[in-house]
């Protein structure tokens, strides 16, 4: 008995250091992954955390192709999506749907965590808001929408556009895996302010590109301030109602209700390829210009300071014989954009161990665009 009195203080010491460390987070990441048998943050995840609702009005289901399914994936293809427990995969030519595959008991209607897809999605909604000139410059100080950032040292000179461009000089270790930094501290925790108003700055912002979960979340900030509701509602009403998505969505939050805006928009495959759509069409849908091209530019431009492999929320490959950009997401999220085959692919999937060997660029993705492409332009 005196043991288990023993073992059962240790054990409440123990908990009350933690939450007294400021680690109470890590009991509710315990409870969403390894309690219900996965190792971590993983794409079905979205019914355990509160959300926002991406309400969708009015349907516009995809127009098929009239090859639409008719060609089955090469071996060499379908292999390499098996093995890297794909649940979608889908290609859009020409605006309309040419090939929709599922796997693993996924189906058009399944909705799956977009991990950092959303940051790119992020972006979108500054250049709406400077359009609508909610913001009146994308080189406004962060300073300016969050007076505390003014005595932080480099903080006074950090912009959206150092924030968009992943150049906020942020001390910030972008670690999925280890559960005692920032990354697992914001996707678990109570509070996104505290996970990303606490870290201090390394260096002057514009200097050095870093990508970081944080500064896509110091972003949306600045832009949920700036437009006055919630990020999922104005991306409603902005992008999802007129883009005609064929689901509503939710964009996972923290306790007070701020959007997870480095992440975690839950949707379905064919609604992600009619963002990626969006950008072929020069962010118009029918008659509606939704997107200003000018801002679609800088998305899609690559920086010096990131050895022209990422611009403002796109990874971008410019050096690849077929030309393409992409939103990428955790465990290989793709929305693939390529502009002169007037094509999207989308692929969802659990990728836990997703190869980067080209600069940090997903090797699939490469793969992918190439062999889509050979494979539906009929050049094999």
């Amino acid at each position: 008995m005196t043991i288990l009195i023993y073992l059962i203080t240790f054990v409440i010491l123990a908990l009350a250091v933690f939450y007294i460390l400021g680690y109470g987070y890590l009991f509710n990441g315990i409870s969403k992954t390894y309690l219900r048998g996965k190792m971590s943050a993983n794409i079905d995840d979205g019914k355990f955390f509160s959300a926002n609702l991406i309400a969708t009005k009015a349907p516009v289901p995809w127009e098929k192709a009239p090859e639409y399914n008719k060609k089955e994936l090469p071996k060499h293809i379908a292999d390499d999506l098996i093995l890297s427990d794909t649940a979608s995969f889908i290609v859009i030519k020409d605006g309309k749907m040419l090939h929709e595959q599922y796997w693993k008991g996924y189906h058009a209607l399944s909705t799956t965590n977009s991990f950092s897809m959303a940051k790119a999605v992020t972006v979108m909604l500054l250049g709406k808001a400077l359009e609508e000139g909610k913001i009146a410059s994308i080189d406004d100080k962060f300073s300016d929408y969050f007076e505390e950032f003014k005595s932080k040292e480099f903080a006074e000179h950090l912009t959206l556009k150092d924030l968009a461009r992943m150049e906020s000089g942020l001390d910030w270790d972008e670690d999925y895996k280890n559960p005692f930094l920032p990354n697992a501290k914001a996707y678990y925790g109570r509070s996104l302010m505290k996970a990303t108003f606490s870290r201090k700055f390394k260096s002057r912002p514009g200097e050095r590109f870093e990508y970081q979960s944080g500064s896509t979340q110091l972003l949306g900030f600045a832009v949920r301030k700036a437009v006055g509701k919630p990020l999922a509602s104005y991306l409603s009403e902005k992008f999802w109602i007129p883009l005609g998505m064929e689901q509503n969505a939710t964009w996972s939050t923290d306790e007070s209700g701020m959007e997870k805006t480095y992440c975690c928009i839950h949707s379905n495959a064919r609604d992600f390829a009619k963002l990626g759509q969006l950008f072929l069409d020069n962010g118009k849908a029918g008659d509606q210009q939704l997107l200003n091209p000018d801002f679609m530019d800088l998305m899609k431009t690559p920086t010096q300071h990131s050895e022209e492999i990422y611009g403002m929320g796109f990874w971008i490959n410019n050096d690849n014989q077929v030309k393409h950009y992409y939103f990428l997401g955790l465990q290989g999220q793709y929305i693939i954009m390529v502009p002169e085959h007037k094509m999207v692919i989308v692929r969802t999937g659990s990728y836990n161990n997703l190869p980067k060997t080209d600069r940090g660029r997903p090797d699939q993705v490469k793969f992918l665009v190439n062999e889509t492409v050979k494979f539906f332009s009929g050049n094999q």
